[in-house]
């Protein structure tokens, strides 16, 4: 009997115990829901008895350097419908189905789908909008929006660049400061009922958007328009596969211009003007070879433009004088090859300037020999020229160079001339600025600064720069020989009234050798002694006479002619008419 006893109260104590095992677990649980994900369950309350509607913000404006306005915001709606809301479904179907011009089964699927919210259609012009809110059809929603717009259609499109229908940066400078342009979307809070109906007259709760901070840039909208209209000239002319330019200040590195045409229209960025039906696949490779910025992303052979390099090079390494004389026969045997001069009679014998101004590849090749491997290589790194610029604008294509290791005679020798290796003409353009501004290797930019007047805020965008990558008594020098180009040798037609310029010409033959396919370049600054503006223009497979001195240098001295006293430089004689 005792023992029975016993065994009852073990079980008693064993029940208690598991009573306040269980208890102490279920506080425990209460606690941790109540106290330590209370704010948890807080969120999730107010997500069932609350629908928020994003209110879009504001992105940021574009404006050039002189403050016109070149990426704008156009006021548009999103409609969407609330399933829960909707009292007429038939009539919100039919006539969101004729103002927006959608298919009526299309708008039905999208009414009668079961979700706390469902978009309907975004970027609506505000007329079609308004249209629709005064219908006032119950669980219908007509919300702001903005859609990008861009005043200028085709100018400057593959630098801008534009923003897809969520209004996020695509390409250009919209993608490079997209998240500064974006700004921070607001939001309405609305109370609903269990049902998830709004609940008539109770207040909404309103975060307002912060609208994005607007971009100043160095475009000049006037320059760029001008270039623009001389490479459709030039394009037309010589029937040319594509011709790019590039404006910059050799100072700083500031963009005025950059050109690469054809252009496409922002405001239509999707328009495939095909006439045979393209694949997925094919009408998005199509697009991303419309968009594409030829000046940053496609390297080619620069040609004799390249000499300026190699000038600058022997010079300031002091292999070369002014006065050396070179033999020029027509060509130069190096190793087993018998490299020939443009000129195939030959120069006969001239001095290192007039090898220069000659664009004479003998003498080019003799310098080389001069220079060697090893301290060309020292000098192609100086400039930057086996690296990136390190512009503010996406899918920058990188120098296509030997391996110093591999650089034989001959490879040496149609390096110095600008064969045999490639490298972007943005690349090229940079530089040979470290040769005219006083050796000073800069990072050419479009982007100047940054601006949120309503909270007061503005950041200067700042840029590398290399300094003492050229002595100022070489850089002197070499604008004095690129002058001399201009006044006595290949660069005539690059010269402007009024004015001293600097050029040098170049034709480089296209990959394979034999396909006869030319790209003519000149690039070309001024004032020569201070230059505030450098250029450069390449034409692309163009029919007829494909040298640059005869059919790209021309287009420089148009550029210059325009851009000098706009820029403010003045002629020191009276131009003739």
């Amino acid at each position: 009997m005792r023992n029975c006893k016993t065994a009852q109260k073990q079980r008693i104590f064993f029940v208690f115990v598991i009573v306040i095992l269980c208890s102490f677990l279920l506080s425990a649980r209460l606690v941790y829901l109540m106290v330590i994900k209370a704010d948890h369950y807080a969120k999730k309350a107010k997500e069932v008895q609350q629908r928020e509607r994003a209110i879009k913000a504001e992105r940021g404006k574009i404006y050039d350097r002189n403050g016109i306005l070149i990426a704008a915001n156009k006021p548009v709606s999103t409609i969407s419908v609330i399933h829960n809301q909707i009292k007429d479904k038939e009539t919100v179907i039919r006539n969101l189905s004729v103002l927006l011009d959608i298919d009526e089964e299309k708008v039905r699927k999208r009414v009668e789908k079961k979700s706390s919210r469902e978009k309907i259609k975004s970027n609506v012009e505000k007329n079609i909008s308004d249209q629709i809110r005064k219908l006032n059809m119950a669980g219908v929603m007509v919300d702001e929006d903005y859609k990008r717009y861009y005043p200028y259609g085709s100018l400057a499109s593959k630098v801008i660049g534009f923003a897809g229908g969520d209004n996020q940066g695509i390409l250009g400078l919209e993608a490079t400061y997209d998240s500064m342009l974006a700004g921070q979307d607001g939001s309405i809070l609305t109370s609903t009922n269990a049902r998830g109906i709004e609940i008539e007259g109770a207040v909404e709760n309103r975060i307002e958007p912060v609208a994005g901070n607007d971009l100043y840039c160095s475009l000049d909208v006037n320059l760029q328009k001008f270039a623009q209209q001389e490479a459709d000239k030039v394009m037309k002319a010589k029937k040319a596969k594509n011709v790019r330019i590039i404006m910059m200040n050799p100072q700083d590195g500031q963009i005025y211009a950059m050109v690469n045409l054809p252009e496409f229209d922002l405001n239509d960025p999707y328009k495939t003007d095909q006439k045979v039906q393209l694949s997925e696949k094919g009408t998005q490779d199509y697009l991303n070879q419309k968009w594409r910025n030829h000046c940053v992303s496609d390297t080619y052979e620069p040609g004799s433009t390249f000499k300026v390099i190699t000038a600058a090079s022997a010079l300031e390494a002091n292999v070369v004088k002014l006065n050396d004389t070179f033999q020029c026969p027509g060509y130069k045997v190096v190793e087993d090859r018998r490299i020939r001069c443009h000129k195939t009679t030959g120069h006969g014998t001239e001095t290192f300037v007039q090898g220069v101004q000659n664009s004479c590849n003998p003498v080019f090749m003799e310098v080389g020999a001069r220079l060697g491997t090893e301290r060309l290589f020292q000098y192609l790194q100086k400039f930057g020229v086996l690296e990136k610029t390190g512009i503010d604008l996406s899918g920058e294509a990188a120098t296509i160079m030997h391996q110093k290791k591999n650089v034989g005679a001959v490879e040496l020798a149609t390096m110095t001339f600008g064969q045999s290796f490639q490298l972007t003409p943005l690349r090229l353009l940079t530089s040979v600025s470290a040769v005219i501004n006083g050796g000073r290797l800069v990072t050419p930019h479009v982007g100047v600064c940054m601006e949120n007047i309503q909270q007061s805020y503005v950041r200067k965008l700042k840029y590398k720069e290399k300094a003492d990558v050229l002595s100022s008594q070489t850089s002197e020098t070499m604008k004095e020989i690129l002058a001399s180009v201009v006044s006595e040798g290949s660069g005539k037609k690059a010269a402007v009234s009024g004015y001293d310029v600097g050029a040098k010409t170049g034709t480089s033959e296209k990959l394979p050798r034999s396909s006869n396919k030319y790209i003519a370049s000149t690039l070309g600054f001024a004032p020569a002694k201070n230059p505030i503006v450098l250029a450069i223009v390449l034409i692309d497979e163009p029919e007829g006479i494909y040298y640059g001195g005869q059919i790209a240098a021309p287009v420089i001295s148009k550029l210059l002619d325009n851009a000098l006293p706009y820029l403010g430089a003045k002629r020191s004689v009276q131009k003739k008419k």
